[in-house]
């Protein structure tokens, strides 16, 4: 394994930085309305000294009241389902772990629906009730993969993927006795949607659990890099597994509810990912986390892009383009670990 310095740190996510603020200029340029990027930065840096009221009223509605924070939304999810899938594999040390399979998505899922018929006017309840089912399913999961006292990787992906069907069974049928105004609204969520704007007090609690549940897991960074050879092995270094397990299970939990809850169900961002990042800049969890996060936010602002122009005035659903590219990469991750 290649040292991790902070220089190659930092340098990095810069990197990675700068190609994300890339990928939000394009998305921002892109859709219905074709925008030059001369004018984008004209106007964006209007924006920047204070003099947005300079903004024609019909570039400022395209742009900052229905791109931008589609765009924002899209880095948020991202960012979160990637470093939710890279703890799951770390902590459950499958590489197939990722939260649309392991049904953690289902659950908050299920949780969110089950917020929005008992109380839709309340924000808080929706991200909570995700919450509680991500925790719900996720706690499930292990505990039906395990034999033996032992996690058996066959075991728990099957339990996933079997957890994942009922509760979506359950969300199905509950979308089903919903008005039939807000059936097809539902059903797009379901599979993955960030057009539907959120509202400011959600849009807070996504930003602060974002930023809390990534900043939690990266603190255990260093003990993940230990744990994924072994929990007797990590005990042996000192490695104190209990508080690990309590603060990722809980955090990526937490980041997969705020997803669900405010994109769907979007899926295999968890998987392709950390994998993709993996191969680029090696497995320290170091820096695995917070470039997937990176890594995250683009694949997700660009699924979004090509989801919203490849059919254009048609939108297609973000989690259908994400599963077009998520799939195929299960299959062979799977076929590998079988041979």
């Amino acid at each position: 394994m290649r040292p991790l310095t902070m220089k190659r740190l930092l340098w990095t996510c810069g990197a990675l930085a700068a190609v994300l603020l890339a990928c939000v200029v394009i998305a921002l340029k892109l859709g219905a309305v074709p925008i030059s990027v001369i004018d984008l930065v004209l106007n964006l840096g209007r924006v920047a000294i204070g003099r947005s009221d300079q903004l024609p009223t019909e570039y400022r509605l395209i742009v900052f009241d229905l791109r931008l924070p589609r765009i924002l939304l899209g880095i948020m999810v991202g960012a979160a389902l990637s470093v939710s899938g890279a703890s799951f594999q770390a902590l459950l040390r499958n590489p197939l772990a990722d939260p649309y399979v392991l049904g953690v998505s289902s659950g908050a899922a299920l949780g969110s629906i089950l917020a929005l018929i008992i109380a839709p006017q309340v924000a808080l309840l929706t991200p909570l009730g995700a919450f509680l089912g991500a925790m719900g399913t996720i706690a499930a999961v292990y505990f039906l993969g395990r034999r033996e006292g032992q996690l058996d990787s066959t075991t728990l992906l099957l339990s996933g993927v079997i957890t994942a069907s009922f509760l979506m069974a359950i969300v199905m049928f509950l979308v089903t006795t919903l008005a039939g105004r807000d059936l097809r609204g539902y059903v797009f969520w379901l599979m993955g949607d960030l057009s539907t704007p959120i509202q400011p007090g959600l849009r807070w609690i996504l930003t602060v659990g974002l930023l809390a549940g990534i900043g939690a897991i990266y603190t255990t960074a260093a003990d993940l890099n230990l744990l994924i050879t072994g929990e007797r092995e990590a005990i042996h270094l000192g490695v104190d597994v209990t508080r690990v397990k309590l603060v990722v299970y809980v955090s990526a939990s937490l980041l997969t509810a705020l997803a669900v809850s405010a994109g769907g169900a979007i899926g295999y961002v968890g998987l392709l990912v950390p994998h993709a990042v993996r191969l680029v800049f090696g497995s320290d969890y170091r820096l695995l986390i917070p470039a997937s996060a990176l890594v995250g936010a683009i694949a997700i602002v660009l699924a979004d892009t090509l989801a919203r122009t490849i059919v254009a005035p048609t939108e297609l659903p973000v989690g259908a383009m994400t599963a077009m590219a998520g799939a195929p990469v299960f299959i062979y991750l799977l076929r590998r670990g079988m041979k």
